[in-house]
């Protein structure tokens, strides 16, 4: 999917419509203090611990896209919710 790196949008911040630069992200680490991290390390190693599927095919096809919208007004930046595509690029 092709998505314009700037888009005319509403920043809650400004309270009105401006224009924002659009970043891609990548996840973040995770926390070790997140309570599926604990019952790993409790459980130790034993049965495949979710991490893949036995079912045919694995993982899904598409992945959801993480995207940052940046005002360039007041700098301010949001996450909104997204969707799933399989490729994702920026044009200009």
């Amino acid at each position: 999917m092709k998505y314009p790196k700037k888009v005319r949008t509403y920043c809650k911040y400004c309270n009105r419509h401006t224009v924002h630069e659009v970043e891609k992200v990548s996840k973040g680490k995770q926390s070790s203090l997140r309570w599926i991290n604990r019952q790993k390390k409790r459980r130790g190693k034993v049965g495949n611990l979710g991490k893949f599927s036995k079912v045919p095919g694995g993982d899904k096809p598409t992945k959801r896209v993480n995207i940052r919208w940046r005002c360039t007004e007041c700098g301010k930046a949001e996450h909104r919710p997204t969707w799933r595509a399989k490729r994702f690029d920026l044009v200009g």
